[in-house]
């Protein structure tokens, strides 16, 4: 059955095919389009099995679903049979385990035949299954579950059951977008083949600390010893205050038979030197061991896996405390005599994913290098090889029989899975996921172009051109600012900030790797460590001055300028310093006021690293000179219309940043738009608020840049 039939038979949110006006891309298509998830491989490589979402603007809902496919391409299943989502589906043998709500609408874990058939509920929790993995010898279930967090009590007193008040004395009472009176813990439970026990063993059994770690992690910071005898988990074990100052977790073993755990990271003897909460740890003890040549693995340690022969342990280890966008490096341990060797060292970027070889000598990973994140291989002796080269990101990389399983995408692409051949790189395309749109829109072209910084160095940006581009005429044309503020202006492709529609919409977009971006080296990358108003702002000037003045088709009297989170501060920054290069402005989610983000945000490392510490040390010309430069210090100078968005849920950058802009713009008489959302974080995920925003995005840069 084909699966357009079948997804009408289920009446289930699936695969649409909308009409789509003039070839163009539009806010409607994103969201008709689906969203390739987990996947996972046969032991025989023969099989892969993947999630997809897709979502319904009219019920403003998400619904995902379970496919099979052969590694031809050939042969897809919709395996999906429930209105309710099934997700997270993995092989165990010749059967599919997935997750699914039971009655009563708690996540459990299911087992079906490879066919779909013969479903049975395998656990019965009272407690949501966020995921899990089994042993290898199938008779062990790793399940993650949230716990009351037993540092935050927000209701003390329970004779006051309708009170809505929440009682706070400890810091980190709220993470992301949730407050944070759950966190995950990591349990063991016994499976016979039939159903999970009922007395599941909690790994960190009276521990006050999250695994896998808050808000991104997952099952992947957990795993199985190829024996089933021994977990490896990810933990910061550090609370409140600590918490927010520190990004030092560590992989812990833990033993099965005797409840035995071990610090892989650090001696036993290892002691934690004291904060200053309120500066950066970069030049603090807490690092200090990394100048007395001591590894102890002081950053952020996530992402374990065994060896397939069980001699060693790997995981992806940043080397500073405090320090979130450190380099992600590859450590390899050996089990026998605990020393650790850093394998990716001569790849000056971050590992994003990676996979052991059943040799037990090699590993594959994905990473960013010249705006594009490929694949690539080393052996215990730290020799890197690159294995593909294209246009291309690479988001996930496993093994697949004697091939490589990896998700791809790019800025003209949505995300699909391929098949990787190991010797040549060649990448052979498995699902077509949405060909329909593909088949069905006019793309752009994306373009990549060097130019020179003030100071003489070489970027790169991306240029982005409207779909059936006329080289003889001249568009209105958008500065990209990227976020992170560490993260790359790579072949991402996003169904927000998504560079097809806005080419889609006529626009030229420019989109620079400035200072401060991965992909280009260990110096370029920190240059931006307090210094967010220095040589990153001067490259994002470089980078449109070039565009409008050497790129014929620039209209260099209809410039806008966009982004989110950092590129959203760097809008707010530009606002006041960008002489009258723009016409419009729109920053999502950005920094407005430098001193206000210090005390209002949660994860303190961020602030601490990246501004240099606490505005009231008055006396740090470091220090003094990020606060001297913060956006709302140049509003007298803002002469340019903008729009201002913001979630009321992201509790990194509050709402009331967006605010004091909007405010700040309409005391000035300068023509603003404020556009809240009172249900969505640090991105839009609702598929109705995904369409609000685009309309209202492109509403604005019409109205200014179209005249």
């Amino acid at each position: 059955m084909a699966k357009s039939e079948t997804v009408e038979a289920q009446n289930y949110i699936g695969r649409q095919k909308p009409v789509i006006e003039n070839r163009r891309l539009n806010p409607e298509a994103l969201w008709a389009m689906g969203r390739i998830g987990g996947c996972d491989a046969s032991a025989d490589g023969k099989t892969i099995l993947y999630n997809v979402s897709y979502y319904s603007v009219e019920e403003n809902k998400s619904h995902t679903v379970v496919y099979t496919i052969n590694s031809d391409g050939t042969g897809e299943r919709n395996l999906t049979t429930s209105k309710g989502s099934e997700s997270a589906a993995k092989f165990l043998g010749d059967k599919i385990t997935y997750l699914a709500a039971d009655g009563e609408g708690v996540s459990q874990l299911w087992m079906m035949n490879a066919d779909g058939t013969g479903r049975k509920q395998l656990s019965h929790s009272h407690r949501d299954i966020e995921d899990y993995s089994f042993s290898p010898d199938g008779k062990l279930v790793l399940v993650v579950h949230t716990i009351k967090n037993p540092i935050q009590n927000f209701h003390p007193h329970a004779d006051l059951p309708k009170s809505t008040g929440l009682v706070i004395d400890e810091q980190m009472f709220q993470h992301w977008d949730e407050y944070t009176e759950n966190i995950p813990h990591p349990y063991v439970y016994h499976f016979n083949g039939e159903e999970l026990s009922t007395d599941p063993i909690d790994l960190l059994q009276d521990e006050p600390f999250e695994s896998p770690l808050r808000p991104f992690g997952g099952i992947e910071q957990l795993a199985w010893s190829p024996n089933s005898k021994q977990i490896l988990y990810t933990c910061r074990k550090k609370t409140g205050r600590e918490y927010a100052v520190s990004t030092d977790s560590d992989i812990f073993l833990y033993d099965i038979e005797s409840g035995k755990t071990t610090n892989l990271c650090k001696p036993a003897d290892y002691q934690q030197s004291a904060y200053d909460y309120t500066k950066s740890l970069q030049h603090q003890a807490a690092n200090q061991a990394i100048l007395d040549g001591k590894d102890y693995n002081l950053g952020y340690d996530t992402n374990p896996q065994f060896s397939p022969d069980g001699k060693y342990i790997s995981w992806l280890s940043m080397e500073r405390d405090g320090y979130e966008s450190d380099i992600n490096r590859l450590c390899v341990y050996e089990v026998k005599s605990g020393k650790k060797s850093y394998v990716s060292q001569s790849f000056e970027s971050g590992v994003d994913d990676y996979c052991w070889d059943t040799d037990s000598k090699t590993l594959y990973f994905i990473g960013v290098w010249h705006g594009v994140t490929m694949v690539y291989s080393t052996n215990l002796k730290g020799e890197v090889k690159k294995i593909t080269d294209s246009q291309h990101d690479y988001t996930s990389v496993a093994l697949c029989g004697k091939q490589l399983l990896c998700g791809r995408q790019s800025m003209k692409e949505a995300k699909e899975l391929y098949l990787v051949d190991i010797k040549s790189g060649n990448a052979t395309q498995v699902t077509h996921e949405n060909q329909y749109f593909v088949d069905n829109i006019d793309w752009g072209n994306v373009e990549p172009r060097w130019t020179k910084t003030v100071d003489g160095k070489d970027m790169l940006s991306w240029i982005i051109l409207p779909p059936n581009f006329d080289k003889n005429k001249k568009y209105p044309t958008l500065l990209f600012c990227e976020g992170g503020p560490q993260s790359p202006v790579s072949q991402f492709w996003s169904y927000r900030w998504n560079m097809q529609i806005m080419a889609a919409n006529g626009y030229v977009v420019v989109a620079p790797n400035r200072r401060g971006l991965p992909g280009f080296g260990k110096a370029w990358l920190e240059e931006i460590s307090t210094n967010y108003t220095g040589r990153c702002m001067d490259d994002y000037k470089s980078a449109i001055d070039d565009a409008a003045q050497n790129l014929p088709y620039v209209d260099k009297d209809r410039l806008g300028c966009i982004g989110a989170s950092f590129g959203g501060f760097s809008v707010y920054w530009l606002a006041g310093n960008h002489d009258k290069r723009f016409k419009c402005f729109i920053a999502h989610d950005g920094i407005y006021n430098l001193e206000q983000q210090y005390v209002e945000t949660e994860e303190a490392w961020f602030t601490n690293w990246d501004l240099g510490g606490a505005p009231w040390h008055k006396d740090d010309p470091v220090i003094r000179r990020t606060y001297d430069n913060s956006p709302h210090q140049f509003v007298d100078k803002w002469d340019t219309p903008i729009l201002c968005i913001h979630g009321q849920l992201d509790y990194r950058i509050l709402y009331s940043q967006a605010i004091a802009a909007f405010n700040a713009a309409r005391y000035r008489g300068i023509p603003a738009k404020l556009l809240l959302f009172p249900n969505e974080n640090h991105w839009v995920l609702k598929p109705q608020n995904g369409i609000l925003w685009q309309r209202t995005f492109f509403g604005w840069l019409d109205k200014w840049l179209k005249k």
